[in-house]
This record gives structure tokens, C-alpha cells and sequence, in this order.
């Protein structure tokens, strides 16, 4: 089955797109699926480098929390926001594609758990660059 004929990742997908701050750093849904499994990628670009050459570690973080705030909401089929997360850098982003996998954990009515690894590729090898776990809330009335 093409990605076209997936009804949750063109509904991702739209979404994404609607999203300023995506769209300016060039982030990609590549996978999403209703039971909670997210992938966005970004490609890396010098001008979301902090001075040390690295990817900018608020990049990091905002793949991290999108893709996290993505399973969540997937997997509770409403609209939804991040409520809290955490996230831990374990080493520099330096390669040319940043790749977040979130999977949900815990769902309930109001809220769900997921929880984040974050690779990046150089050289067609991933290595594991930032894991990250959150609480995704269900969009009340009314917000």
C-alpha cells in the first residue's frame, strides 16, 4: 500500500505542513501509523548548526517532541498538544540526516506517554543521538 492511500500518515502529513516552524527547518513525515508509531526526519543543513558545528540542540529537541506529540496523538486519534517531556543528548548531531522514531507507550482518554530514540546518519550508519520521553494531552474544549 503506497503512503498515498494511508489515511493517518496524509492526515500526519497535512498537519506537518501546516506548521510554520516545520516547514522552515524542513522537517518530513516519513512514517505514522494509528497505533502510535511516529518517524520524522529532518535533513541537516549548516544553518541549524550552533558554533561547535553541531545540529543546534533545540533542533534536536523540537524533532524529538514533534515526533513524540505524533505517536501520542496517532494513537489517541484526537487532536492533542505536549503537555511536558524530557529529553537527553548522548552525543553531537553531525551527519546529514536527523531521524526521530517515537513510539506511544501508555494512552489514555486525556492523555498518552511516548517515548523517543533520535538518530542521526552520517555516512549511511545511524547512531543513536537523544532519547526523549513525554506526555501528549488531549486539545481540550475550548484551547
Amino acid at each position: 500500500m503506497g503512503d498515498h492511500a494511508d489515511p493517518v500518515l496524509a492526515h500526519g502529513r497535512a498537519v506537518l505542513a501546516s506548521q510554520p516552524f516545520s516547514v522552515l527547518v524542513g522537517a518530513e513525515l516519513a512514517a505514522l501509523s494509528a497505533d502510535g508509531h511516529a518517524e520524522l526526519r529532518l535533513p541537516l543543513r549548516q544553518d541549524l548548526q550552533q558554533q561547535h558545528g553541531f545540529l543546534h540542540g533545540g533542533v534536536v529537541s523540537y524533532l524529538a517532541d514533534n515526533a513524540l506529540t505524533y505517536a501520542g496523538g496517532a494513537a489517541m486519534a484526537v487532536p492533542v498538544v505536549t503537555s511536558e517531556y524530557k529529553i537527553n543528548y548522548l552525543r553531537p548531531a553531525i551527519g546529514d540526516l536527523l531521524i526521530a522514531r517515537a513510539e506511544c507507550v501508555s494512552r489514555g482518554r486525556q492523555q498518552a506517554v511516548a517515548r523517543c530514540d533520535v538518530f542521526v546518519r552520517k555516512d549511511g550508519e545511524e547512531k543513536l543521538c537523544a532519547v526523549a520521553q513525554g506526555t501528549i494531552a488531549r486539545l481540550g474544549e475550548g484551547s
